[in-house]
């Protein structure tokens, strides 16, 4: 089966704040030159701005203009960077933070991408096309995010589990927008759509958890600003699932896995439903064959020394799922505990896949 797969197929990318079409990448996040402007008024201006209302005012390209509160909260939390803002107000500040492309970073597919002229993991030059959905994925994987403890609060069980649901959640709202970008995906039903999120959102997440913490040798690598240990995993009564991690991230350390890879994988877990309720088998199959050819393809030119590389990483997801699946019933617990608030739709997903 041959892979034809269009460019130009490819949706726009929308603002993250208020759903308008993104100009480009601002402050870390994708997002319009409205926000963009107003995150730069706010933070150079150090305005503190107040809700009318209760905090959940819904931000959309219509609507955001009636509440500059949620608004700029709904900056902070898809995760622009106030870092990335010169406050004495010379042009240029985005500099410093602009998106490279090594980095994996998304960006607007242009004539550029058939047309390859920087470095990205083990792809240079003509070889970027020799696989062209693990080139893509390359391209549209995420930036990443800060997990951002609140300074002012007190070390405890209850900010530890804050943060992590916190960040969870800003994470579950770039897993789905990265999902639209993955080939094939958006070419599915609605109902299919949301049925492979929900199935799989977690396993997305847990694998960049288990990624970011390859190079360490113990800690959980939530964010480069929220690494947990053994101890502090402890004390906030996720243990079991500390050590879980832990199995997973000591098979991808023994297989020294790539971030080509992890990209890939990252996709095929997205693909991997286990969801009762998907109207397109054929669709989804069709769309984790080329998933699947696009792994092996990949394993073929680039790790000739291992004919049955492509088959061990295929191994690992059923541990990821399992995984998964023990980080979910943490998170229920500490909803049903009630010590921390968590967000709508990280609820809504949760009780999804009950």
């Amino acid at each position: 089966m041959e892979c034809d797969y269009s460019l130009s197929s490819i949706p726009k990318r929308l603002c993250l704040v208020c759903g308008d079409i993104a100009s480009g990448y601002h402050y870390g996040v994708a997002s319009c030159e409205a926000c963009k402007a107003f995150f730069k008024r706010t933070i150079q201006g150090n305005i503190d701005y107040s809700c009318p209302a209760r905090n959940e005012c819904e931000i959309t390209k219509r609507r955001r203009k009636s509440c500059q509160s949620c608004r700029f909260m709904k900056c902070l939390k898809v995760g622009m960077m106030k870092e990335g803002v010169r406050l004495d107000r010379v042009r240029g500040g985005r500099q410093k933070y602009k998106r490279r492309f090594e980095e994996g970073s998304i960006g607007y597919l242009n004539s550029q991408y058939c047309q390859p002229t920087k470095k990205s993991g083990t792809f240079q030059g003509s070889e970027l096309l020799r696989n062209k959905i693990v080139s893509h994925l390359l391209l549209v994987e995420p930036d990443k995010i800060f997990a951002m403890p609140d300074p002012t609060a007190p070390e405890s069980d209850v900010k530890v589990l804050t943060t992590l649901c916190d960040l969870a959640d800003r994470e579950l709202v770039i897993i789905i927008g990265w999902a639209k970008h993955v080939p094939g995906f958006s070419t599915l039903s609605l109902g299919d759509q949301m049925g492979l999120l929900q199935s799989a959102w977690m396993e997305v997440l847990i694998l960049g958890v288990v990624f970011r913490s390859l190079p360490y040798d113990e800690g959980l690598v939530y964010a480069d600003d929220f690494i947990m240990e053994r101890e502090q995993c402890r004390m906030a009564g996720l243990l079991d699932l500390y050590c879980t991690l832990l199995q997973l991230i000591k098979k991808y350390r023994k297989l020294q896995l790539d971030k080509e890879e992890f990209v890939t994988l990252k996709a095929m877990a997205l693909a991997n439903s286990d969801s009762m309720n998907i109207e397109n088998v054929e669709a989804i199959q069709n769309l984790q064959d080329i998933l699947h050819e696009a792994l092996q393809e990949y394993e073929k030119n680039q790790h000739l020394e291992d004919p049955h590389r492509g088959g061990k990483l295929l191994m690992t997801l059923p541990l990821l799922r399992q995984t998964a699946n023990k980080a979910m019933q943490c998170f229920r617990r500490i909803m049903a505990e009630g010590k921390v608030a968590l967000h709508k739709l990280f609820l809504e997903m949760l009780e999804a896949k009950v």
